[in-house]
């Protein structure tokens, strides 16, 4: 709120010493579900959990509330934990003024996103760990990010923010409730998107794309400059919008750059796979460390894209290194599920200092040859990229083999050799460091996310263990967590030894991403099971999340909880990080629709794109999968049907054709006789083709209502789905 001043004093406000506290060892988070939560309890602060006891508290103290948000894998978050919250005088001045509350923004994304809005629009910023100041009934008044714990920079410090936020809510309390008021009808007025309905018009993607190309950094590859984050549904969008764009067009040199340049950073990790969460610099070479489950599921299925449409061999790698990551890291492999993040550090003092590497580290693990070919190829050199540490270098790929051939002397083969036998070496010798923190809880949406790319991995890489982890991970998701009143749980479970806690109910993301990853499931098994859970899914979201009236879905049911002091209404359309659920909730209501030919999920679908017709193209890379979500709507999903039986060599070929194409929003149905006896073709297929021979080997493409005529080659069903992605087939 800009009417509250900062004094210039640094007085530390009435009474704020170290004998004001009187906390035991250990505080009240010490028996809470969430590791966030938990890795506070040492701390000297009188931290409350998120909920209505630390609303009254704050009714019955008269006290303003500190509100803090952040997360188990946040650098910055434990930067202030361990600056200020583990301070005495700064927890005993928090104490004696506020009642504090803290919030895990993975469990509780919800509470997050209400509160990032709003303190956005006060401070202009946004980010964890999110600091806020509210009044007992939860309306923000003044906040930021990270505030250092004195006067730095010319900011100002923690410590007198808080004796000064103290008395203004004491002296002005008439002033901060009128702010607090006026921000909160503002931030409901902007999160309903009231103003943005329009008629649906398919020309929106192009403007989209449009506004894509122009921040595309021809350079670096990727969009805009540092920092820089990865941008998964654009590029899918790219790469499918580009064959249709015609001879010329620069869209497959902006997703092929972005997706050779990510893969080639640092941002990478190139001896463990998988990603970080983004770039400090605009050349991906020096990221924040931490790995996220929801940027890796996106990022794998990006990478297997670029793998369909390039055929680069260093797609499929990259793709495989996100898989192996996975398998070993972040992965439950004996109950199934996806944990949900990798740290970035190991203590409080280090700062990426597991992944990165000194010249003495690289020669003490390797022999001279080995050093000498590892140190060209990631640009490893006696002074690094690591502001804390000059020494440590990032590994990224500097040279190609070919090019450390030429300076060597080596034959390309013999360097490609001693290459991978140093990085075996290398990641050998780090496992053998104390690792980051893994945060092991079973969050819904994020795991559907990656049981949706797992399954994707398995039909395109030919990789049938990464379709069983799916489906083993989506069995435990429905049977720990699913309901068919309530639809998925947002948390499932964890397996850190820590209670599981209460229920917490889904929000608008578990129940979409969980819809879709039931369809793909079904898509690969043709089990009615899977199928008919989706559905009812879908029917959930219709009737708990729905706005019939003004389109689009709210991210809570309308029979949730209240929400203390911030119970507005929201409709989210950003990607921010993961796919903005509404465009994602528009995609499942029409893949229901070409599997059921149900008017009623295309008239839902459409209305939700209306509802943000008239601002999606302002928010434009932020809003990729909306433009993904309008151009499958325009064209309509497309069905490839392949029939014939189990192990038939000729039905086998026209699979893996109809695989090998990219084509966002295709299913692939492989039915055998057994299969369609048993009922597993979908309602609208089963009409659309119901004297269907599963005996034959044949393959047929359908959109719609309507199919093309069966072939039986793989060549001709190639031709068909080419002419499909340039455009000649619906769209």
């Amino acid at each position: 709120m800009r009417g509250i001043r900062i004094p210039s004093s640094d007085g530390a406000g009435p009474g704020a010493s170290r004998k004001d506290f009187h906390l035991s060892e250990a505080n009240r988070l010490k028996d809470s579900a969430s590791p966030y939560l938990r890795s506070a309890a040492h701390q000297p602060v009188d931290w409350n959990e998120w909920g209505e006891a630390a609303f009254a508290k704050a009714r019955a103290e008269g006290k303003p509330i500190l509100l803090d948000i952040g997360a188990v894998w946040c650098h910055w978050c434990h930067v202030i934990d361990r600056e200020s919250y583990e301070n005495e005088e700064i927890a005993a001045l928090i104490n004696r003024l506020y009642v504090a509350v803290k919030v895990d923004r993975d469990e509780r994304p919800d509470v997050d996103a209400r509160y990032q809005a709003a303190i956005s629009a006060i401070s202009g910023q946004g980010g964890w760990p999110l600091t806020a100041f509210l009044t007992p009934d939860g309306k923000p008044f003044f906040g930021g990010t990270y505030f250092p714990p004195e006067d730095a920079m010319g900011r100002p410090g923690f410590k007198r923010i808080l004796a000064s936020i103290a008395e203004a809510f004491a002296k002005r309390r008439a002033e901060v409730d009128t702010s607090a008021k006026a921000l909160e009808e503002a931030v409901a007025q902007a999160e309903l998107f009231r103003e943005a309905r329009g008629m649906f018009d398919a020309g929106v993607v192009e403007t989209m794309v449009g506004g894509m190309t122009r921040l595309f950094d021809e350079r670096n590859g990727g969009f805009g400059q540092a920092p820089k984050f990865p941008h998964s549904s654009a590029l899918d969008l790219l790469l499918d919008r580009q064959k249709a764009a015609g001879e010329g067009s620069e869209l497959p040199a902006i997703a092929e750059k972005t997706l050779d340049a990510m893969a080639a950073g640092g941002v990478y990790d190139q001896l463990g796979g998988g990603f970080h969460r983004y770039s400090v610099d605009e050349r991906w070479r020096v990221p924040h460390f931490e790995k996220m489950s929801y940027d890796n599921s996106e990022l794998l299925k990006n990478y297997l894209h670029g793998w369909q449409v390039f055929g680069k061999p260093a797609y499929r790698r990259v793709a495989e290194g996100i898989i192996g990551w996975v398998t070993e890291t972040l992965s439950d492999q004996e109950r199934g599920g996806f944990y949900a993040s990798q740290d970035a550090d190991q203590t409080l003092e280090d700062d990426g200092d597991y992944f990165t590497w000194t010249r003495a580290e690289v020669r003490a693990a390797l022999t001279a040859e080995e050093a000498r070919v590892a140190e060209l190829a990631y640009d490893v050199e006696e002074r690094g990229e690591m502001h804390h540490n000059p020494a440590k270098n990032v590994l990224w790929l500097a040279r190609t083999p070919e090019e450390i051939a030429k300076e060597t002397g080596m034959d390309e083969a013999g360097v490609r050799l001693t290459l991978a036998r140093a990085s075996g070496k290398l990641l050998e010798a780090r496992r053998r460091r104390p690792a980051p923190a893994v945060d092991t809880t079973i969050y819904a949406g994020w795991n559907a996310m990656f049981v949706a790319a797992f399954f994707e991995a398995a039909r395109v890489l030919g990789r049938a263990d990464c379709g069983a982890f799916a489906r083993k991970t989506l069995d435990r998701l429905v049977a720990e967590g699913w309901d068919a009143r309530k639809g998925f749980a947002h948390r499932i479970g964890s397996t850190s030894g820590a209670a599981a806690g209460p229920r917490l109910e889904g929000s608008l993301d578990d129940q979409v991403f969980g819809a879709a990853a039931l369809l793909d499931a079904y898509e690969a098994t043709l089990e009615r099971g899977y199928f008919e859970k989706a559905e009812r899914t879908a029917e959930i979201i219709l009737e708990k999340y729905g706005d019939a009236e003004g389109g689009g879905f709210f991210d809570r049911a309308s029979d949730a909880a209240p929400l203390g002091g911030r119970d507005i209404r929201r409709k989210p359309l950003q990607d921010s990080p993961t796919p903005g659920a509404n465009a994602a909730a528009a995609i499942v209501l029409d893949r229901l629709y070409g599997l059921t030919g149900k008017a009623l999920y295309r008239e839902r679908a459409e209305k939700t794109l209306e509802a943000f017709a008239g601002i999606a193209p302002q928010y434009g890379l932020f809003a990729a999968t909306y433009a993904l979500a309008a151009r499958l709507h325009a064209r309509h999903p497309l069905q490839v049907v392949v029939t014939g039986a189990a192990g038939d060599a000729k039905a086998t070929a026209l699979e893996q054709a109809a695989l090998a194409a990219y084509r966002f929003g295709k299913a692939v149905l492989r039915v055998t006789p057994e299969q369609l006896a048993a009922g597993g073709l979908a309602p609208a297929l089963a009409e659309t083709i119901p004297h269907l021979d599963a005996r034959k080997a044949q393959a047929l493409v359908c959109v719609e209502a309507s199919c093309r005529p069966p072939v039986t080659e793989a060549a001709q069903l190639t031709a068909i789905l080419s002419e499909a992605a340039a455009g000649a087939i619906a769209g």
